[in-house]
């Protein structure tokens, strides 16, 4: 599992641009799989059939892209820059990055030294309209980057205990809990058609997945991604210890019938699991995959991570374990103990 997820995390992937972690996630998901595509928007299907003609359709989708930036023009060398995605201005000074030319460049955001500073300037965030990357470049060079991919320079590390440290965990610790949950589920019969979908432009737009759920056009929809881990200085209300289990979402823009599954087999097979309450957006792919085509049932399950957005996004793999634990549950005998996703 560490391993699959150094792979991934170690591959660029900005929104839009994620064609070598694709190829990476699909070679992860052969194995497993009957099938593995990829489709015109970028999604990396992985398909499971399970020998029952007209069988239900279940997904679980993790998205592969990542944070990043793109040059939007130079200044005497100079790169100047944009976000891709929700990118926080205030990791980028000093930081090490690498340019998705051909071949990749190495770069870094450039930041005044204090002793030039003006006063005040060293308590205040820059923004990104004023931060520039240094690849040491001309003029001329840097003009000819404009319209290039950006991502962090950053290992992958394991720390103690069962943690690591990573840029993009958001989302490929998702996608390698589907990995483990096919682990989980692959010398157990299954009675429904198992996709798994690592889906793209989660971060910008959402669109892979509403792509991928239209043509797919599943009878159930599990989103994974994460939430917010808990640190000593964020609200203890609105975050989960990293450690602790999974997290299952509940509201009104989650599926009933779903989620009280999702809860149920937690609770049966003893896998630690917190609530999420979510009243309105879910800031996942559920949230448009749930008005997809003439509507298709949905649900979040989540992983705790700190430092979200960041390149050193930090986990338990304790939490993908009992996630993916979770989701093979959840899949097994669905179609044979029925309920409401018969008649979806």
């Amino acid at each position: 599992m560490q391993a699959s997820l150094e792979a991934l995390c170690s591959c660029p992937g900005p929104s839009g641009r994620e064609d070598a972690v694709a190829s990476q996630a699909m070679e992860l998901l052969r194995p497993l799989m009957d099938e593995v595509k990829k489709d015109r928007f970028g999604n990396v299907i992985g398909i499971r059939r399970c020998g029952t003609e007209n069988a239900k359709r279940v997904v679980l989708d993790a998205h592969l892209d990542e944070v990043g930036l793109v040059i939007t023009g130079a200044k005497d060398g100079f790169l100047r820059f944009r976000p891709v995605g929700g990118v926080d201005p205030r990791m980028l000074p000093n930081r090490e990055v690498i340019i998705l030319s051909q071949p990749p460049q190495f770069g870094l955001v450039a930041v005044l030294p204090p002793h030039v500073q003006k006063a005040g300037d060293s308590n205040r965030s820059t923004p990104l309209s004023g931060l520039y990357i240094d690849a040491g470049l001309t003029q001329k060079e840097g003009e000819a980057l404009v319209g290039t991919f950006v991502v962090p320079r950053e290992p992958f590390r394991a720390l103690l205990g069962r943690r690591v440290s990573s840029k993009a965990l958001d989302d490929r610790a998702g996608f390698v809990t589907l990995l483990r949950a096919a682990e989980l589920l692959r010398d157990t019969p299954l009675d429904v058609d198992l996709y798994l979908m690592g889906s793209s432009r989660e971060e910008t737009n959402g669109g892979g997945a509403v792509v991928g759920a239209f043509s797919l056009a599943p009878h159930c929809f599990i989103a994974v991604d994460v939430t917010h881990a808990r640190t000593p200085d964020s609200p203890k209300e609105e975050t989960f210890p990293a450690g602790g289990g999974t997290v299952i979402g509940i509201g009104p823009n989650m599926t009933r019938w779903m989620t009280d599954r999702l809860i149920t087999k937690a609770e049966a097979r003893g896998i630690p699991w917190s609530p999420e309450v979510m009243t309105g957006h879910s800031g996942t792919n559920a949230w448009r995959v749930q008005v997809a085509r003439e509507g298709i049932a949905t649900a979040v399950v989540s992983l705790p991570l700190k430092y979200m957005h960041s390149p050193v996004e930090t986990l338990d793999l304790d939490d993908l374990e009992h996630s993916a634990a979770l989701l093979a549950a959840f899949v097994q005998d669905l179609a044979r103990e029925g309920g409401e996703f018969l008649a979806d």
